[in-house]
């Protein structure tokens, strides 16, 4: 199994910011088969350079967390998109009121965009998320609701192999209640989703100062998320979801900082653009 990063902001970032180590693309990330199956973790703005390079494919799955703009913006502009008769299947969460489809065509209708949903030439399928687990391809994907404002989902991703690859990149597992963490695996949001994953994307915006500030507001800080790959027996822990008003050098900087305070148990890689992990 191969993963690729192509956007790991959590909003684009400050103009005049030096990005060109971590990027400057919003969530998204390419999990690739042994069998040549696609998975598209979120639709940022980093999902419009991942599709200038899908070759010939049958089918591509894109798994969305939830539908803040910063994780469906580049979606309009993925252009597989637009070959005809393509299998895509968009899998997302619902609303307590609207359907997936009617959340996404908020986005994908005038005056927001210029082509409607409905006006796609490939062969468009919806599924509405959590549910039952899915078998995508060699992939056996779960989903459950995780602790983030709105309905908001992570994924569990199992291949044949057993590996795992756990996405959680908009998620507050410690949601202020004193030292994290408090609860077992079990009890902690995106916990059994994560435990013992080979690999753990998971949000890191936040500095422990600007988190104190901010909870509540659905995000984790650097020392949280190294906090919970220790307590899910995380092998690779992978922090994502930069805050836009942090440089390569604030990151590079708290990320030191955070191993320092907390110890990891696995091995900690910078979430960074470009970025190839081979599972």
């Amino acid at each position: 199994m191969k993963v690729a990063l192509w956007g790991t902001r959590g909003s684009l970032p400050t103009p005049g910011l030096d990005t060109s180590g971590y990027g400057g693309n919003t969530s998204c990330v390419a999990v690739h088969g042994d069998d040549g199956t696609l998975l598209v973790l979120d639709a940022g703005t980093g999902i419009r350079g991942l599709g200038m390079t899908v070759g010939a494919v049958s089918r591509i799955d894109i798994l969305l967390t939830h539908l803040h703009m910063d994780h469906i913006q580049g979606l309009g502009f993925f252009a597989p998109l637009y070959r005809p008769g393509l299998e895509v299947n968009i899998w997302g969460p619902v609303s307590t009121k609207l359907s997936l489809r009617t959340r996404l065509m908020r986005y994908l209708s005038p005056p927001l965009f210029p082509v409607r949903l409905s006006e796609l030439p490939c062969a468009l399928t919806l599924h509405e998320v959590p549910g039952e687990d899915m078998r995508i391809g060699e992939f056996h994907v779960e989903a459950a609701l995780i602790c983030h404002p709105g309905p908001t989902v992570g994924y569990r991703i199992t291949d044949a192999r057993g590996r795992v690859v756990t996405y959680l990149p908009d998620h507050e597992p410690a949601l202020g209640a004193g030292p994290f963490p408090s609860m077992p695996c079990e009890w902690t949001s995106g916990g059994l989703l994560a435990s013992q994953s080979d690999l753990l994307i998971h949000d890191s915006q936040y500095t422990a100062h600007e988190y104190r500030d901010r909870i509540g507001w659905g995000h984790s800080s650097f020392a949280h998320v190294i906090e919970f790959g220790n307590l899910t027996g995380t092998r690779h822990l992978v922090p994502f979801h930069h805050d836009p008003g942090h440089s390569d050098a604030d990151l590079d900087r708290l990320m030191e900082e955070a191993i320092a305070e907390v110890p990891p148990k696995c091995r900690v890689t910078a979430g960074r653009e470009g970025t190839v992990f081979q599972i």
